[in-house]
């Protein structure tokens, strides 16, 4: 069945990103390429609008405008039972109900979580989730249920070149500050004390997060800001050659970044205080004239003589009195300062400027703006915001480009002295010290590591500008007179020799700036500790621009332990793996066409080591429609070796489960490739299908009781294989219908295998159905009944495994009617004949005469034989070919216990299969019999055998349909007939493969003849016999036995070619059966004859 169809968009790589770098100057490179162009962000997100979902998924029941289809018939039956179970759960009065059936799965835009049971593929991922939330029942959704799947919609979009890199980073950051918002919000006052604490944590570690998303979009997302010379005025102004500076220099432009970073995380967290304290006090929420000094006035009206208070109230007053306010206005004025200093730190100079004025100190609102108010900040920004602004450039004409500059900075740096030898109020010394880069008045208030990084990389901004305007003090002849008058008049460490009263506290370089913030001689011991902190490392390695300790140091956090590699296992911190995943992805991109070799490399190996660990992290999470986005740029062959563990993995899960992890692979990854360096779905599922047949390692009870158990548990699990071929793709995927129908054919021509290997373990005559051959028809029965459509009949490979496909499903149905006749002839046995009712006996008969009718389609097909094995040799006889058949097997007893094999027995069976071949095939085809206990599982052994090819048997047409000498001699130990063996021990198949080699033992091609041959020897006698039994039954009903001398007839004609395919022990159960029927024919005679004559 289908999908419905929905369109999907193409899966190309986003366009190259341009890097601007000077290619003469390969030692810049590595610095420069974190600046590149701005790329527009203009693009409207996927994931913002209404092409986050590209329909909506339907539900089962009819809407009134569309019938669902589904992939699977056993997919719809799973969802009717899972949206009955849901719908129960909303029964319950309190509640509490609404939260008991499945896990919940929430993300920040809206849905519901069963709508998303079957998401499809690029759908799935972007389908959202909302958490439910009942008013008197608070629900937290847990962060991986929220943000994993916003993450990978965010980054799948961008994978398709839907969304630029840098504005899925952007989009990340948010997503982390969204879920930290959620998670404050949803606790507050709902939880004790300790959960409170906790998920106040988890929120903060997601803030943590995405302030490292915002410095990685700073340093590599955000685009070269181009000064165009309109916004320049001639002759230019101080700020507009600082400006030019910041632009071309690597280092300005690095601290620019770095500061921009931090004000924004400091502004956003103003706002989010400002939104948290709607009714309470705030940053900036003072009432107007608080700081006109009322309390000192009242004061001095009144009283004047404490020699220790301030005689006047204008501004300079405390400083040229060397006197104090009053506490109440000294306190208050120490309150206004700290929130001027704290929209600083935000970067909302004018914001600072606002609050000093409605604070009634115009006066210190002009300090912290001089020249008018124009904001002296050297980005773009401002010069955009400053426009053609006259003021400064008519100042500096009357005085020189820059010397007001100098003056102001050497004005704000006495200031902060005077005020740190007053012992003066902090913040306002700080606020000072800020202006001239005066870190060591700055540094003793930054109490945290954000606070601390700000100051020093703003203050090493200022000082490079400082000294880049210094070299303009005597640049124009028409002020050189002025300047060395000025500098005449000034002391040796004046305003003329700035700024190197304060080069000296500078950090020399971005390494020194990190050494001193960890280092408790210049900052506080809260700065230093918060440097062990993981996102402090991050994104102190990030402003190194040193990704290659960056990844190192990620994956020495999240490897797990050795003894530990359980893809299930919840991993301890999942957001940290999450964070790693999506840092490696997107400087993978972003990098993608100016990497150096190195780095290139370290991406790849560390990279894929953290991405591996993040899929199976969301694997342990059930999120199987995550795994494809991340698994997909996995390395070829890690991401085969993970597809593969996980489908093995999901095999005993439910349909919807297995669609999901199906989905992700067969959207997520081109279905062939023709690139051998890339993973393909083609592939996997071949890996899926091969390790499905190999014998796995098993852990038996003691005594070995157990065995046959496990064997069949394995049988069932090489059949549940196939549903991965049956499931069908969406019909967005390119090629939707071919690979159907490859997928189909593929199928089918693993079901055969299967059928041949079940055919040779299930002979023993029990009541008990094999599992293996009846789930594989089970499976396969939806997708044929569309093979019309999907495959071409016409092709001969495809018509020939279709036959055999439809020759097993006969022999199948067979099996399964005796084996129903055996279990009803069982059960009359074991009641006395007088207490069995006409109805069971009529049950009896009525099986029996099934069986005899389906074993008589079987045996006399009228088109061509049942699993005809005749078939042309591609191999001429000049070449010389072997042929090689090797087998998995079991030995059992006649009781259907495990043998255990060893050294001796091994040796034993070796020689017995050597004797089942005449001396002339044995020298003449260089036959030999390898036979070994099995390295994976002790209970098994490994049986090859290999010949020389001969006419009729590998070169030619094989028209005796009996899979020649190497079939011959293992039919001989399946049936348990080896002359020189323990009587009655038979090999149970596990697998079986054989095929065509050269004289080195390389494989040339499978030689499906001598499997389809070997199972003509083993399952058409049994089927006689086993049609030879109900007859006898029949008879002894008092039946005809018609039936008897048609099978009798035959296994006796030459045409059919039946009597060659018995063993000797074989045709004696044949002439016991025969007797016992021709006893019963003349008892039935006799009978006859009595009656005529009475």
């Amino acid at each position: 069945m289908e999908v419905d169809p929905s369109p999907s968009p193409p899966s190309s790589r986003p366009p190259p990103l341009p890097g601007y770098f000077d290619p003469e100057s390969s030692g810049r490179r590595e610095e420069y390429r974190r600046y590149r162009k701005r790329l527009s962000s203009s693009n409207v997100s996927p994931l913002l609008g209404s092409s986050l979902s590209k329909s909506s998924e339907a539900r089962l029941l009819y809407d009134g405008g569309s019938i669902p289809r589904w992939p699977n018939a056993g997919l719809l039956l799973e969802d009717i039972k899972q949206e009955a179970e849901e719908n129960s759960t909303f029964e319950g009065l309190d509640g509490s109900r609404m939260f008991s059936s499945a896990k919940r799965r929430a993300s920040l835009d809206g849905g519901s979580a069963s709508d998303a049971a079957y998401s499809s593929g690029r759908q799935a991922v972007r389908q959202t989730l909302k958490p439910v939330k009942m008013e008197n029942d608070m629900y937290v959704p847990h962060e991986g249920e929220t943000s994993f799947t916003m993450f990978a919609s965010l980054l799948d979009s961008a994978i398709q070149g839907l969304m630029p890199f840098p504005d899925v980073i952007l989009q990340f950051e948010r997503t982390c500050r969204n879920a930290s918002e959620s998670i404050r919000s949803a606790a507050t006052g709902k939880l004790r004390v300790v959960e409170d604490k906790l998920m106040q944590q988890k929120a903060q570690l997601l803030l943590d997060e995405a302030a490292s998303w915002s410095l990685l979009w700073y340093l590599y997302g955000k685009g070269n800001e181009d000064l165009s010379g309109e916004l320049f005025v001639s002759p230019t102004t101080s700020h507009q050659e600082a400006c030019r500076l910041v632009a071309a220099d690597l280092t300005a432009q690095l601290c620019l970044r770095i500061v921009l970073w931090l004000e924004g995380l400091a502004s956003e967290a103003l706002d989010l205080e400002k939104k948290a304290r709607v009714r309470g006090s705030h940053v900036g929420s003072y009432l107007p004239s608080s700081g006109v000094w009322h309390r000192t006035q009242r004061y001095l009206k009144r009283n004047n003589n404490d020699s220790t208070i301030v005689k006047h109230v204008d501004f300079d007053a405390p400083t040229r009195e060397g006197a104090q306010l009053l506490p109440d206005d000294k306190k208050q004025d120490e309150l206004l300062l700290e929130d001027i200093w704290t929209l600083l730190r935000a970067g909302r100079l004018e914001e600072a400027s606002e609050l000093c004025r409605s604070a009634g100190q115009a006066w210190r609102a002009a300090t912290l703006s001089p020249f008018g108010g124009i904001d002296m900040f050297p980005s773009l920004d401002a010069l955009l915001k400053n426009g053609m602004s006259r003021t400064l450039q008519a100042i500096e004409l009357e005085s020189g480009i820059g010397r007001q500059w100098r003056l102001w900075k050497w004005a704000s740096y006495c200031a902060s002295e005077k005020i740190a030898e007053q012992d003066g109020g902090r913040y306002e010394m700080a606020v000072y010290a800020l202006q001239c880069s005066n870190l060591k008045r700055v540094l003793p208030i930054c109490t945290d590591w954000e606070s601390a990084c700000w100051a020093m990389a703003r203050s090493w901004l200022d000082v490079q500008v400082d000294l880049e305007l210094s070299q303009y003090q005597t640049s124009r002849p028409d002020e050189k007179q002025l300047d060395d008058d000025m500098n005449g008049a000034q002391s040796s460490v004046g305003p003329e020799s700035w700024p190197y009263h304060v080069l000296d506290q500078q950090p020399r370089d971005i390494t020194a700036l990190l050494q001193k913030l960890h280092s408790s001689d210049f900052v506080h011991e809260t700065v230093s500790r918060a440097c062990r902190e993981q996102h402090r490392q991050i994104e102190m390695n990030l402003m190194s621009g040193n990704i290659a300790h960056l990844l190192d140091l990620l994956w020495s956090w999240l490897s797990p332990a050795e003894e530990d590699q359980n893809i299930a296992r919840p991993l301890d911190d999942p957001e940290m793996i999450r964070f790693g995943a999506h840092v490696v992805l997107v400087l993978r991109y972003i990098f993608s066409d100016e990497m150096e070799d190195e780095l290139e490399e370290k991406l790849v190996t560390v990279g894929d080591l953290i991405i591996n660990l993040y899929v199976r992290y969301l694997f342990s999470e059930d999120q199987e429609e995550l795994v494809g986005v991340y698994a997909s740029q996995l390395q070829r062959d890690l991401c085969i070796n993970l597809f593969v563990e996980m489908m093995e993995l999901r095999l005993n899960s439910s349909l919807h489960t297995m669609y999901k992890l199906f989905l992700s692979a067969v959207e997520y990854l081109p279905f062939s490739s023709g690139d051998a360096s890339k993973a393909c779905f083609e592939e996997i599922i071949e890996r899926v299908l091969s390790r499905s047949r190999q014998t796995k390692p098993s852990k038996y009870d003691e005594d070995f009781s157990d065995v046959a158990h496990q064997h069949h548990l394995q049988s069932l699990q090489k059949a549940m294989v196939i549903q991965w071929l049956c499931f069908t793709p969406p019909p967005s995927i390119p090629d939707f219908q071919m690979i159907t129908g490859k997928l189909l054919i593929r199928a089918l021509m693993h079901s055969n295998t299967l059928f041949r290997e079940f055919s040779l373990i299930s002979m023993r005559r029990v009541p008990e159905l094999p599992a293996g051959p009846h789930k594989l028809l089970a499976i396969l029965a939806e997708p044929l009944k569309q093979k019309e459509n999907l495959i071409s009949l016409e092709d001969q490979e495809v018509s020939d495994n279709l036959q055999e496909f439809e020759d097993w499903h006969e022999y199948y149905s067979l099996d399964a009617t005796y084996r129903n006749w055996l279990k009803v002839e069982m059960q009359n046995a074991a009641v006395s004949p007088d207490m069995l009712s006409a109805e069971e006996n009529d049950q009896a008969v009525a099986a029996a005469k099934e069986t005899l009718e389906l074993a008589f389609l079987l045996l006399k097909k009228d088109e061509r034989p049942w699993l005809d094995a005749v078939e042309s040799s591609p191999f001429e006889p000049s070449e010389p070919i072997f042929l090689e058949l090797h087998a998995s097997a079991m030995l059992c007893l006649p009781s259907g216990e495990c043998m255990l094999p060893d050294a001796t027995s091994c040796t034993a069976l070796t020689s017995a299969l050597y004797s089942t071949a005449s001396e002339e095939d044995v020298l003449h085809r260089q036959l030999k019999v390898d036979v070994q206990v099995s390295s994976r599982d002790p209970c098994c052994i490994e049986v090859a055998l290999r010949c020389l090819a001969a006419e009729g048997d590998g070169y030619g047409l094989h028209e005796a349909s009996d899979g020649g000498l190497l079939a011959a001699i293992m039919a001989a130990g399946f049936k348990g007939e080896l002359s020189r063996f323990q009587p009655g021990v038979s090999m149970a198949i596990s697998r079986l493969d054989a095929w065509f080699s050269d004289g080195n033992g390389s494989v040339e091609s499978t030689a499906a003849y001598i499997i389809r041959g070997l199972c003509r020897r083993c399952c058409l006698p049994e089927t006689i016999l086993r049609s030879m039994q109900a007859c006898i039954s029949l008879s002894a009903a008092g039946d005809s036995l018609d039936d008897c001398d048609k099978l009798i007839e035959l296994v006796g004609s030459s045409e059919s070619g039946m009597l060659h395919l018995f063993s000797q022990q074989q045709l004696q159960e044949f002439l016991i059966f025969e007797r016992e029927c021709l006893i019963s024919k003349m008892e039935l005679e006799e009978e006859q004859q009595l009656s005529s004559d009475g």
